[in-house]
């Protein structure tokens, strides 16, 4: 369970650190290429470089909490996870209007698998009955 929990983890981390730098660095290709991000509102570089840092920061704290599976960090990264893609989901749930069947489908299936995974990961927590989540590592 511990090794579930902590490749749940760094899965959390390495997509959303990939994310970031993406939509950080190479913000324009983010938008165009990016399944469904091009059909949402007009591209803004703003929206854009803020949403990448926002990634970057959350893949930060997710790394963190994997690496040292303390409980309390775990918790609140999966928490700060939630936070994000349950309003995330809604949003796109509610604004299909220039989406193709398949583009509903795809999109909502990810976005949902984005909340799904936290609120797995975050059961487990429960289950561990140590404040560390995995044996030391020093």
């Amino acid at each position: 369970m511990n090794t579930l929990l902590s490749a749940g983890m760094w899965l959390i981390a390495a997509v959303e650190i990939t994310v970031g730098v993406v939509a950080t660095l190479m913000l324009r290709w983010f938008y165009d290429n990016v399944p469904w991000v091009d059909l949402a509102p007009p591209f803004a570089e703003h929206l854009m470089r803020d949403y990448g840092a926002m990634n970057l920061a959350l893949g930060l704290v997710t790394a963190v909490a994997a690496f040292t599976m303390d409980r309390v960090m775990v918790r609140t990264s999966l928490a700060a996870c939630l936070l994000f893609a349950v309003p995330h989901l809604i949003f796109h749930v509610t604004h299909h209007e220039h989406y193709t069947a398949s583009h509903v489908v795809g999109e909502t299936t990810a976005l949902t698998i984005a909340v799904l995974l936290p609120l797995a990961l975050l059961a487990l927590t429960w289950r561990v009955p140590s404040p560390r989540l995995l044996t030391d590592r020093m």
